[in-house]
């Protein structure tokens, strides 16, 4: 066995029992269910879908693997690609055909990033099919490095503590989302999909900058990781750990009420009457 082999098998090993411990711990998927798996085209999603047609191989639950992507009429965008990949796969599959391309040229200046927006329709339009198909989850590609990212984002730029949950319930409560990568690091992720030669999809054909607040994040995260190997990790550690009486929100815990328990041990002992 060569060297990369030994190396695939290795990381093809731990991104699995990754994932599978999330699936797990998250009651992700359960017996029946008709997952919607979200297909972009980049290495997340084609990691994500191989590692879910394994799970459905080996899990002890029969469950149901549908591929959906949406293509939003970016000009450039190879329509080939995914078809003929899913077809050697043998996966049932969708191909929607949404022009929110035109949409988001039309509504956002020049120069200005589209991202916020392209994502917004592209959720809409994914929660709509999954309805229409009868998808009990909707599964995404988001994984650790997303979840982190997300939760700096939200605090310096937005002022709250929240990130992207594991598991997570639509507003109008019609759609659960399933994020199967969320315990794999994008390293690994990236790793893998070049090991595995996926037919990725550049995710820039629209021509958007890049959202510089991300990158902001990303290249902090990026460093500490280099500087100081398993930060990343403890962060996301301590999301999964969260103490609501140590922060400071008074909604999620009642700090109105706290007054001394009177029968409380004391905390010296009186030696002169021992």
């Amino acid at each position: 066995m060569s060297s990369l082999s030994v190396n695939q098998n290795k990381l093809q090993k731990r991104l699995r029992r990754l994932t599978a411990e999330a699936v797990t711990d998250y009651n992700m998927i359960e017996e029946g269910d008709k997952i919607m798996v979200c297909l972009s085209g980049g290495k997340d999603s084609y990691t994500m879908l191989d590692m879910l047609l394994h799970l459905q191989k080996v899990a002890p639950i029969n469950f149901e693997l549908v591929a959906v992507n949406l293509d939003q009429k970016q000009p450039g965008f190879p329509e080939v690609v995914l078809p003929a990949y899913l077809d050697e796969l043998g996966i049932a599959y969708h191909i929607l055909e949404r022009d929110t391309y035109s949409m988001v040229m039309e509504k956002v200046p020049e120069g200005k990033t589209t991202c916020s927006l392209c994502s917004r329709l592209r959720r809409g339009n994914l929660y709509t099919f999954a309805d229409e198909i009868g998808a009990t989850k909707m599964a995404l590609g988001h994984h650790r490095d997303d979840i982190v990212e997300t939760f700096f984002l939200n605090m310096f730029y937005g002022g709250n503590l929240k990130a992207m949950p594991p598991k997570l319930r639509s507003d109008d409560g019609r759609n659960v989302v399933i994020r199967p990568l969320a315990y794999c690091s994008e390293k690994d992720i990236e790793t893998y999909s070049q090991l595995r030669e996926f037919p990725i999809i550049p995710c820039n054909l629209c021509g958007s900058q890049e959202n510089l607040q991300r990158k902001v994040v990303k290249d902090m995260l990026q460093t500490w990781d280099r500087e100081t190997p398993g930060r990343v990790d403890n962060i996301f550690r301590s999301l999964r750990h969260v103490q609501p009486s140590q922060l400071a929100d008074a909604k999620l815990f009642d700090f109105a009420s706290l007054t001394v328990d009177t029968s409380a041990a004391p905390r010296f002992v009186d030696v002169m009457n021992l």
